[in-house]
């Protein structure tokens, strides 16, 4: 095949991880920043607890946390919190279940298909759009994502959710906390886990309960039972020392002194508002990009609900839409495999049910510099795959 005569950018982006999860460490990061970690003592011992402690104040500090809501460290992730939060809490009245990604969807079939509620509303919308929020009823309990990472799109505000609600609102904010405002006093529920903005370690989950969530753990006996790690509860009362550093079960001190780290860093930033501005400031260079580019389109179609954080793209030259559903997903890929061989973007393809694209992670822990040095490697990637699509079908 005859070579196109395409030029390659000079600059390439000095961060090649656009991953969205786990997320690129905070700026100037080294293994190094993990060196006082408390590996080989037990978490219980009081300088492991005063580690865990550590990051608990952090988050409060950092994320801007009422002070009556209660801050716990928990097992598998942001899955593990958000599924703590249902098997324990969902059940007492009726629940209307938000879904318009891959992550919504999971949650709509725990509910639906293990838990078996009886009543249950499924709420639904397609990638790229938003369910109509006026149709929820917030009196009934709601779970929701905050912003949905596999398709871009995120709830503009909490508007919708009633002030005097008689329901809970189970949020998960993964990929919108510490890069999005979350309006507390409208959340009972908030779990997180700090692979996302944060760019730390996964495997451990964030989670966050209003005084309301947890009048309700103390109210409310599931009839089913519940494994060990999903317990909050012990003889009608809150196990209080779960959001007290004593964890369920055995954290790693290394993400620990990981998530320190990386809150830490937040706080000499500038704190909550300056994360926020970070992630805005990054996807207005991927905004300002698209405005100018014919070939590619948000896949979140409202401006007002675009992820600043996992922000997700259709090619939309019509070159390549008029090719059936699986040439259009090669030719993503191939564009997607061009740049990681290239060392300029890893991770970058469309999440795996998610409609064919790209999918670029602005949070936080990007630079603008390193999405700027990017977006002329995506020019560049397309018209190599598109030249090479032409060539092959001359």
């Amino acid at each position: 095949m005859a070579s196109t005569p395409h030029t390659a950018p000079a600059v390439k982006p000095a961060n090649p991880n656009f991953s969205s999860g786990p997320c690129a460490k905070r700026p100037g990061w080294t293994v190094e920043a993990l060196a006082n970690a408390l590996v080989g003592r037990s978490h219980r011992s009081k300088p492991g607890k005063a580690r865990i402690q550590r990051a608990i104040d952090l988050t409060r500090e950092l994320l801007e946390v009422p002070a009556d809501y209660l801050i716990g460290i928990v097992p598998a992730s942001d899955t593990g919190a958000v599924e703590m939060a249902m098997w324990s809490m969902l059940g007492e009245r009726g629940v209307d279940m938000l879904a318009w990604e891959s992550f919504g969807e999971g949650w709509v079939t725990d509910v639906a298909k293990q838990l078996k509620l009886a009543d249950v509303r499924i709420i639904k919308a397609g990638y790229g759009e938003l369910p109509d929020l006026n149709t929820v009823d917030t009196d009934r309990d709601v779970v929701f994502t905050w912003n949905g990472t596999t398709s871009g799109v995120r709830v503009p505000n909490a508007d919708w959710i009633k002030a005097d609600r008689k329901g809970l609102t189970i949020c998960d904010a993964t990929s919108a906390a510490f890069a999005q405002k979350l309006d507390f006093p409208k959340l009972d529920v908030v779990t997180f886990s700090w692979q996302k903005a944060l760019g730390g370690e996964a495997a451990h989950g964030v989670l966050i309960l209003s005084p309301r969530a947890v009048a309700r753990l103390e109210s409310f006996k599931p009839d089913r039972p519940l494994p060990k790690i999903f317990r909050l509860t012990k003889g009608g009362k809150l196990l209080g020392e779960v959001f007290e550093a004593a964890t369920i079960n055995t954290p790693s001190m290394l993400c620990i002194e990981d998530a320190i780290d990386a809150m830490e860093w937040g706080m000499k930033e500038g704190g909550l508002k300056a994360l926020q501005a970070r992630a805005d400031a990054n996807f207005k260079v991927l905004a300002d990009w698209v405005a100018k580019t014919d070939w590619v389109e948000f896949l979140a179609r409202d401006t007002a609900f675009r992820s600043n954080t996992s922000v997700c793209f259709s090619i939309v030259d019509s070159g390549i839409t008029a090719l059936d559903t699986d040439k259009q997903a090669a030719f993503a890929k191939a564009i997607v495999s061009r740049l990681d061989k290239a060392g300029v973007a890893y991770d970058i393809g469309a999440y795996k049910d998610a409609p064919s694209g790209l999918r670029i992670w602005a949070g936080s822990t990007i630079e603008a510099a390193s999405l700027s040095a990017l977006t002329p490697w995506l020019d560049f990637a397309f018209a190599e795959e598109k030249a090479a699509l032409t060539q092959a079908a001359a």
